[in-house]
């Protein structure tokens, strides 16, 4: 049996060689166990599981270590450093790191993962056969994956994305113990602002499909969002003198995102909520406080 980098087997423990460690063999070659890399205490002719790797010179090594991924699995790796030529490093559990290429990122830089993300990988080898790691795929991640239960509509969960587009944030919600997680996907429209890949993010259910993956939303539901955006406006005249304002329902969008950071339609439902419930009336293109509202 051929073995590469990556595996977990089981070999045996041909001899020791001080002060080295030991030599495994598999029948068709010799790996070094450093001491450094043993669990426990083995001797010649024992069988050991070990992992394998790759040492800073390209030699094949092996460790009685386990690592968080090993070859065939989905792991979820936090980013520990950046290098600005070669990639990510990410955390793997043998006190060394595995490397993320940059062409497995996103190219666009407010996509891309920062230290202290999580991302979900997978192991791959590269042209010299050395152990680097592949960002996960739905075709990976969702045999891992659980349906989600109806009662998550309307429910705020944790997610972590996994594949960020700017037509749309692919994530895995929080399942708890049940499995991997669930597949949800962030519509733009439903997005407070772009995501990168390995970010972790509170999100609202919007839907739980027939599927049982989910459509989420980064916002609150219209009415909460309503009475939220209402206080800004409401915060905002009363800081103006005469607890007026040049804007009003007819204001372009883009004054309004510059100023309160809303979009038009949020801003116009926030005002039509403030003229019903008697707290601000408009006049030639102004808004106004009532009077009433400006002596609380």
């Amino acid at each position: 049996m051929r073995v590469e980098a990556g595996s977990l087997v089981t070999l045996d423990v041909a001899r020791e060689v001080s002060p080295n460690g030991y030599f495994l063999n598999d029948g068709y070659q010799d790996y070094l166990l450093p001491y450094a890399e043993i669990v426990g205490r083995i001797k010649v002719g024992d069988k050991v599981e070990v992992f394998l790797f790759h040492d800073t010179q390209d030699r094949m090594m092996a460790t009685m270590k386990r690592p968080k991924l090993v070859m065939g699995e989905v792991g979820l790796l936090e980013v520990v450093d950046i290098h600005p030529r070669f990639g990510y490093f990410l955390e793997m559990g043998l006190g060394r790191h595995l490397l993320l290429p940059y062409r497995q990122v996103p190219e666009m830089e407010e996509l891309r993962p920062l230290v202290g993300d999580k991302v979900f990988v997978t192991l791959a080898h590269d042209r010299q056969g050395r152990l680097i790691a592949k960002m996960a795929l739905e075709d990976d991640l969702a045999p891992l994956c659980v349906r989600a239960p109806s009662s998550w509509q309307h429910q705020w969960v944790k997610a972590r994305v996994y594949r960020p587009l700017q037509m749309g944030t692919f994530v895995i919600c929080d399942a708890g113990v049940l499995g991997f997680g669930v597949i949800g996907l962030i519509a733009p429209t439903e997005r407070t602002r772009l995501l990168r890949a390995g970010e972790e993010v509170d999100v609202r259910v919007a839907y739980v499909r027939e599927d049982g993956r989910v459509n989420l939303s980064m916002r609150q539901p219209k009415e909460k969002g309503r009475d939220d955006d209402a206080e800004v406006i409401l915060a905002f005249l009363r800081e103006r003198p005469g607890h007026a304002m040049p804007f009003s329902d007819k204001t372009s969008a883009d004054l309004i995102q510059s100023r309160f950071g809303l979009s038009k339609s949020a801003f116009k439902r926030a005002l039509g909520k403030l003229m019903k419930d008697g707290l601000v009336y408009q006049e030639d293109d102004w808004t106004y406080m009532k009077q009433e509202e400006t002596q609380e």
